[in-house]
């Protein structure tokens, strides 16, 4: 079973609104909580590259 950590970044409470994390078999996994069926799966490379993304473009 996937363990799943909700972000620190995330609002408190137990709302739908935070991005959660897990480790995959091969890569990181991604997903909102608001959306658990969608999962984003990130090698290092495209993990960091999300990052840099999101914080020139933040919204």
């Amino acid at each position: 079973m996937t363990q799943w950590q909700k972000s620190s970044f995330s609002g408190g409470g137990d709302g739908d609104e935070c991005v959660e994390l897990a480790y995959g078999e091969h890569s990181l996994l991604i997903r909102e909580s608001d959306d658990p069926a969608r999962i984003l799966q990130a090698g290092r490379v495209e993990l960091a590259a999300l990052l840099r993304q999101l914080k020139r473009n933040p919204s």
